[in-house]
């Protein structure tokens, strides 16, 4: 539909908004987020700073989400190409790729899920070199959790490898729980037919069973009869 048959007004595609002025403030708010953490872990300690930088990033996370689903619409994340859209849009909202080198395929296992795999990310170059890498606990779970909250969507989102703690790159799974909630109903659709076939098959042989020993039972009772009379 057009955004005259909605009654919304039409929108930029969110990736034609990037430019040089956007590319600069998000880079400047992420230097002072980075600021920010060093601030609290200084006056605080680090443990505080974790703490309130994953919740900040969660919040953050949840804006973004709900701001996308206002544009765009609610994706369907059954859909593993969706999924996999929204991911990769969302990123670049929040990042460039002078920022973080990432990119998504579908599940190298052959699952139904998104695999999202982070080579470079400046938030690690940044705590290097403030000396602050030991100790921290990276936020993404808590920011990606945001995302699909502000998109109001189920998914099943979990880290797998993690460059902070010694991985080659930090690599996410990310799979709708609705697919998993299908095959459950599928499993007890396929349970409950050979329930099913197995109790008709029960009643069946036991209706035949009843009538083979009727049949039996008035034989019987016939040849009573007849020995009687002779």
């Amino acid at each position: 539909m057009t955004a005259q048959e909605t009654g919304k007004p039409a929108t930029t595609p969110v990736g034609e908004l990037e430019n040089e002025l956007t590319v600069a403030l998000r880079q400047f708010w992420w230097l002072h987020d980075a600021r920010w953490y060093q601030g609290v872990k200084k006056r605080f300690g680090q443990e505080v700073a974790n703490e309130i930088n994953a919740e900040a990033l969660r919040f953050v996370g949840r804006r973004v989400g709900s701001w996308y689903a206002n544009r765009e619409g609610t994706p369907d994340v059954c859909s593993p190409a969706a999924l996999q859209d929204v991911i990769e849009t969302i990123t670049r909202i929040m990042t460039n790729e002078g920022m973080m080198r990432s990119h998504t395929e579908p599940d190298p296992d052959g699952g139904g899920g998104i695999q999202t795999v982070i080579t470079e990310h400046f938030a690690l170059r940044m705590l290097r070199a403030a000396r602050s890498l030991e100790g921290y606990d990276c936020p993404c779970l808590d920011m990606r959790g945001g995302w699909f909250e502000g998109l109001g969507v189920d998914v099943r989102d979990e880290n797998r490898e993690c460059m902070r703690t010694g991985g080659a790159v930090c690599r996410f799974h990310t799979e709708t729980v609705q697919t998993e909630s299908a095959e459950t109903e599928s499993a007890e659709t396929t349970s409950a037919e050979t329930e099913s076939v197995e109790t008709e098959s029960v009643e069946t042989e036991s209706v035949e069973t009843e009538s083979v020993e009727t049949e039996s039972a008035e034989t019987a009772s016939v040849e009573r009869k007849e020995l009687y009379r002779s």
